[in-house]
């Protein structure tokens, strides 16, 4: 694990956005840049953060950390469901198959637990006891581990808003899904989720809830955007759980940092402190490290260059008919 004072002299080379001279189609998201090159995806990790659907600034590393742990989660499922991956040139950048996303992303969830008005947590508070229109039992408390994971699906994301509420019969009956699909998805998410939760045990980590996006390529059914990240799912520590504090090791920790100080995503947001965006940024590697059994070792800064050179060296290594 890098050091506190190894996370702060990082901080200034944290990296903002990557542009690629001569290539087109820039798309600039959240936490990644995108390109469209030719049947390609270029997807590169930025160290960019958000929260409440907003960029709240720059972690250390963050970037990384994220593409190589979801490079190396999509090894450990390869055998549950195929996935768009085709190459990581750099520590930063996937290169994926053009695929179709389906209209519905998959969350599922192995305990209640959330704090917003939304949350499987704060529903079955207020009385609801088949959330999602899932019946649950009487005497559940928060951050209790539920009978079974639990699928919640939901609309992809317009202008920010997704459809927390949708159900399956909303899916199968509106059009979004046919049965069958939507039947493959359903046991591809369980499957995924079980794995996750066996590999996130020995780590001593707990897999508490995460969202999959599938899509299609030539028909089949693919795992798209990234799996099992801090980003992407919400992870305690076994050992803060046993002792009655879950301790965030993903988004949460710096969610919270921000909902202490009054802020949920309205107005001005509090600038973080290096302190804070140091002990942000080792809760993104411990993740890695832990999961994945391996130290974490940044490349070499500055990351535009580097990532500039990688992209090169990797067209210039395609077929002609592809290169052009």
């Amino acid at each position: 694990m890098l050091t506190h004072d190894q996370l702060l002299q990082a901080i200034p080379t944290a990296l903002a956005g990557v542009t690629v001279p001569g290539w087109a189609g820039k798309q600039t998201g959240k936490v990644r840049d995108l390109y469209t090159f030719g049947r390609y995806r270029v997807l590169i990790t930025t160290d960019r953060i958000s929260a409440f659907d907003r960029v709240l600034g720059l972690i250390p590393h963050k970037g990384q950390a994220l593409n190589q742990l979801s490079a190396w989660w999509f090894e450990q499922t390869r055998d549950i469901v195929a996935n768009h991956v085709v190459a990581a040139p750099d520590p930063n950048v996937t290169i994926a198959r053009e695929a179709t996303p389906l209209p519905v992303e998959v969350v599922v969830r192995g305990y209640i637990t959330g704090v917003t008005k939304t949350s499987l947590w704060h529903l079955y508070a207020q009385g609801e006891r088949a959330p999602y229109g899932i019946p649950l039992p009487d005497g559940l408390r928060k951050n209790d581990p539920l009978p079974q994971p639990i699928i919640t699906p939901t609309t992809k994301a317009t202008g920010g808003a997704h459809d927390e509420q949708l159900t399956r019969e909303q899916i199968v009956r509106g059009g979004l899904l046919d049965t069958r699909l939507w039947e493959q998805v359903e046991r591809t998410a369980l499957a995924l989720f079980a794995r996750g939760q066996q590999i996130a045990r020995r780590a001593g980590l707990i897999l508490v809830d995460t969202k999959y996006e599938f899509g299609l390529c030539d028909g089949q059914l693919v795992l798209i955007d990234e799996v099992h990240t801090p980003d992407s799912s919400r992870y305690w520590s076994a050992e803060s759980y046993a002792a009655g504090r879950p301790e965030h090791f993903d988004k949460e920790f710096l969610r919270q940092w921000y909902a202490e100080r009054g802020y949920r995503g309205d107005g001005e947001p509090p600038a973080m402190p290096p302190d804070f965006v140091a002990q942000v940024a080792a809760r993104y590697i411990a993740a890695y490290e832990r999961l994945t059994g391996q130290t974490f070792a940044p490349a070499e800064v500055p990351a535009e260059p580097r990532i500039i050179r990688a992209l090169r060296a990797w067209r210039a290594g395609l077929p002609q008919t592809e290169a052009t």
